[in-house]
């Protein structure tokens, strides 16, 4: 029978204690373009003409990518896709998606879905393969046992109208903003995303969704954010969850909690040996007066809102994070006496912390300068944007 255990708090992870990772051969060339263009803007100005009789004029702008090089792998750009019949598909399905968030706060997209949608917008079949194995390169998490992980900083651009990753910064969430566990209010050091997951296509095209769904989104705001600015911070968690003989893993060991976000993104990648048929990592949703740090066994039903789980590669749940408190069930293994893992991807997304404030954790750890060994940048579609103009 498998037991908890008490946590005990492991050493930080430290990027530099491990050994290192070979360069991989596609990485992308350090090239901004954010960097590049006169007014710091992340498209170029098109001579289209802006009559609305005109059938290209809402066209989004050619995009100035990286310099096309030998060995460079070729990335994400939805500029190039507006003459492909599916993605006018994928666009139109997503739209309909948020219009149901917008609605109802939430949506959850099972896999089979979520594949057109990817391709649509310009992933490719080889990426959405690979993007099942980056999980195997994990490292040990900084304060859970049971966990494997790295992470990674981005931001969305809504100026520049392009995603892009962000340099390293600790991490850390605080009870403040209903994160109640043993680790709460300490700064976390995790080892960074490589170029393994930003340069996949697939990863870049679950970015640009989830920019198409949330732009815009208005939500219940939180203290001490700067919601005037048009930049949001996304953190990316790659995780593993793992059970083994000796210890259970729990994908939310907080219990009920909220993510201190604006908009969080939950995208599975796989499983092995998880109980899917004994209720293994189920989502539940409350109301937000559900106690923070209760456990799932522990919620009361008239708060909870509905539940959901992840059993098929990309099924993905959406929520907005300042409306709804969540809370998962431990993952459970079919054979008791080997290893059960979980992957995902979690995107974390809001608006940057006001500066001089005082009083929010990462107040001094919300740096927006771009990475400058790990750079990626690819442009976003905005809902309602007439582009080669201001908005």
């Amino acid at each position: 029978m498998l037991t908890s255990i008490v946590v005990k708090q492991l050493p930080r992870a430290s990027t530099r204690s491990l050994r290192p990772i070979p360069a991989a051969s596609t990485r992308l060339q350090p090239h901004r373009l954010y960097h590049g263009t006169p007014h710091s803007r992340a498209y170029v100005e098109t001579a289209r003409s802006l009559n609305p009789t005109d059938p290209f004029a809402n066209l989004p702008p050619a995009w100035s990518g990286p310099p096309t090089t030998k060995g460079i792998r070729t990335q994400l750009d939805v500029t190039k896709r507006v003459f492909n019949p599916s993605y006018y598909t994928a666009v139109a399905e997503i739209m309909k998606l948020r219009s149901k968030y917008i609605t109802n706060r939430s949506i959850f997209v099972e896999g089979s879905d979520m594949v057109p949608l990817l391709l649509g917008l310009g992933a490719t079949r080889a990426d959405l393969d690979a993007l099942q194995r980056v999980s195997n390169n994990l490292y040990s998490d900084p304060t859970l046992p049971f966990r494997r992980s790295r992470n990674g900083r981005f931001c969305f651009d809504f100026s520049t109208r392009s995603v892009r990753r962000l340099e390293f910064q600790p991490f850390a969430l605080s009870v403040e903003e209903d994160f109640k566990r043993h680790d709460s209010g300490q700064i976390r050091v995790f080892d960074e995303v490589q170029d393994e997951l930003q340069l996949n296509t697939a990863f870049q095209a679950l970015l640009v969704f989830k920019g198409m769904i949330c732009h815009g989104v208005q939500t219940t705001q939180r203290p001490r954010l700067d919601y005037s600015s048009d930049k949001w911070v996304c953190t990316l968690f790659n995780l593993r969850t793992v059970t083994t003989p000796a210890i259970l893993g729990e994908p939310a060991l907080e219990g009920v909690h909220t993510d201190g976000v604006d908009h969080t993104m939950t995208t599975y990648l796989g499983s092995k040996n998880m109980d899917l048929a004994a209720n293994s990592a189920v989502t539940f949703m409350h109301d937000m007066n559900e106690e923070t740090g209760a456990k799932y066994t522990e919620i009361k039903p008239q708060n909870l809102r509905s539940r959901v789980q992840h059993r098929h590669f990309l099924d993905t749940l959406l929520l907005v994070d300042t409306e709804n408190k969540h809370s998962l069930s431990p993952v459970l293994p079919v054979d008791e006496t080997r290893e059960a893992t979980r992957d995902m991807l979690i995107f974390f997304t809001r608006r940057p912390v006001k500066k001089g404030d005082g009083g929010h954790i990462s107040e001094n750890i919300d740096s927006f300068r771009p990475h400058d060994e790990l750079p990626m940048e690819v442009p976003l579609f905005l809902p309602g944007a007439i582009y080669g103009k201001d908005e």
